[in-house]
């Protein structure tokens, strides 16, 4: 087992499976919660589940529907999901992963397969995020998400401020010539002037408070992002 508390949604609308996999999963060092439907799984879910083990065929809203609507906002896309599905419901496991779903169980459920299964998917998870995060001292970049925490706290940026900054800090202790980042953060089909460049800068400065000398001027070239935390 990782070392992460995961966090794990459970919803199916027969009580006995939720409570052998909320048993099982608990077991395994999971925190689990329970839903019994799709409406209610719709009014628990947020961004903080890491997995929601989700059965196809419920009353009120459906499986299906749930994972479209997880998938399309933008709060909850990236929660994974494992569809539990009858044995003869071949056209919905497709339907569920064109919506965006990682895996499907088929039911009757095997408590070692299914374990096996979310150990790998979430290892997979992590291992991409890793990828996918870049930190800074105390400045957190989601690169996948466009979102930069700072002392804990998240802030703002539009996105050609966002990646300019993430890519100083992919250089960073390198200096990037201000027609690197043109070329790279808008690439050569926009027209822009080196001022834009400049702008940009000093709005991100603007916002990193405290760490705006992070951003080094390197003059008549461009700009460096230090390599000790300030």
């Amino acid at each position: 087992m990782m070392t992460k508390k995961y966090k794990i949604l459970v919803c199916d609308d027969e009580k006995d499976i939720v409570d052998v996999l909320t048993y099982n999963l608990s077991k395994e060092g999971f925190i689990v919660e329970k839903a019994y439907n799709g409406q209610d799984a719709l009014q628990k879910i947020k961004s903080d589940y890491d997995l929601i083990l989700l059965d196809v065929m419920m009353p009120y809203i459906d499986g299906l529907e749930v994972c479209r609507r997880v998938k399309e906002n933008p709060e909850t896309r990236n929660v994974s999901i494992i569809f539990l599905t009858a044995k003869n419901s071949e056209i919905d496991e497709i339907k569920g992963l064109e919506l965006g779903a990682d895996d499907y169980i088929t039911k009757p459920i095997s408590i070692k397969k299914l374990l096996a299964r979310i150990n790998s998917l979430l290892r997979r998870k992590e291992q991409t995020s890793i990828t996918n995060i870049l930190k800074i001292g105390k400045i957190i970049i989601d690169i996948d998400n466009y979102e930069i925490e700072i002392d804990n706290q998240k802030i703002s940026l539009p996105r050609k401020e966002f990646e300019t900054f993430v890519y100083l800090a992919k250089n960073r202790g390198k200096i990037v010539r201000r027609e690197q980042l043109l070329e790279n953060v808008w690439g050569n089909d926009v027209v822009v002037t080196q001022r834009t460049i400049d702008v940009h800068i000093r709005k991100i400065r603007e916002k990193l408070g405290k760490y705006a000398d992070l951003i080094e001027t390197i003059k008549g070239v461009g700009y460096r992002l230090r390599e000790k935390d300030v």
